[in-house]
């Protein structure tokens, strides 16, 4: 399955539903940051998260930026959406020796049970939007983070679930998100069937199976009639270049500049890719 956004909506109950992939992303980014399984793994949900965030970008050079600060080994991660779909983004902490090769992570141990999820909707050189979520969880912390933005800071109706695998290679398997949403004058029985869904975990587990098809999810969720109104890719991509690189070094003082190698590796935090730019120095 390719990168992509769905789109849905039930007529009947007026439901929304949000369906993403992002696993050929999570693999380029993993593979960039030199990521190790298990920030592999919270890597792939947070993409997945800030996906159907981005569904919502309402201007062409708006970006939705998803942030986790926790007390847990990883440390926490920032992740990044445009209106076109591109993501980017990174973890604190890349390799964690003490999860990675011990098959599934579990939040409360790598994340700490608690954490502040920030969410941000910006244009260059404005904020739009902006909200934090201070939060706890039992299980699946990265859905509970945005659950409780659209309940607490947005008071919407929403449900979300993400899920991602990686092997021992740290290539993630899949990484996938689904959201649900019901309006002020949608069926409000209706939702309750489809929140006990993502409550109970099957949401989730339904992600991961094999068979994460939108017409399974829906069926699970039960709105097999709801119908796909629009579906757009999903990739990966940063704004970083060689050009942009440079003109950080370009920003250092002459004197500081004077004092470093003739060509120095610039990596950029949010993709890792690493640019070697001449700093004009022993010229």
């Amino acid at each position: 399955m390719k990168d992509e956004l769905i789109q849905i909506l039930d007529p009947a109950t007026k439901i929304s539903v949000i369906a993403a992939d992002c696993t050929a992303a999570a693999c380029e980014l993993s593979r960039a940051h030199l990521s190790g399984p298990t920030a592999a793994v919270y890597l792939g949900e947070a993409l997945a998260g800030v996906a159907l965030l981005g569904s919502e970008a309402s201007q062409d050079d708006e970006t939705v930026t998803f942030r986790l600060e926790c007390p847990g080994p990883l440390e926490g991660f920032l992740v990044e959406c445009t209106a076109a779909g591109t993501l980017r983004g990174y973890t604190k902490k890349k390799i964690l020796d003490e999860f990675d090769g011990m098959g599934a992570p579990k939040d409360a141990k790598v994340l700490g049970e608690t954490g502040t999820f920030e969410f941000i909707r910006s244009i260059p050189g404005s904020i739009l939007s902006s909200g934090t979520v201070a939060t706890a969880w039992k299980k699946y912390a990265v859905a509970s983070g945005l659950d409780a933005y659209f309940d607490q800071s947005l008071q919407r109706r929403v449900r979300t679930a993400v899920a991602c695998a990686a092997g021992d290679d740290a290539a993630p398997v899949y990484a996938r998100g689904l959201l649900a949403e019901c309006p002020p004058d949608g069926d409000a029985a209706a939702f309750a069937k489809v929140a006990e869904v993502f409550e109970g975990g099957a949401a989730a587990k339904a992600l991961a199976s094999g068979s994460a098809a939108p017409r399974t999810l829906l069926a699970k969720l039960g709105l097999p009639h709801a119908e796909i109104r629009r579906t757009s890719p999903l990739s990966f991509a940063c704004r970083c270049s060689a050009e942009r690189a440079a003109a950080v070094l370009a920003s250092i003082p002459p004197a500081e500049r004077a004092s470093l190698p003739p060509s120095l590796d610039v990596t950029c935090h949010m993709c890792g890719r690493t640019w070697t730019v001449k700093t004009g120095a022993g010229a």
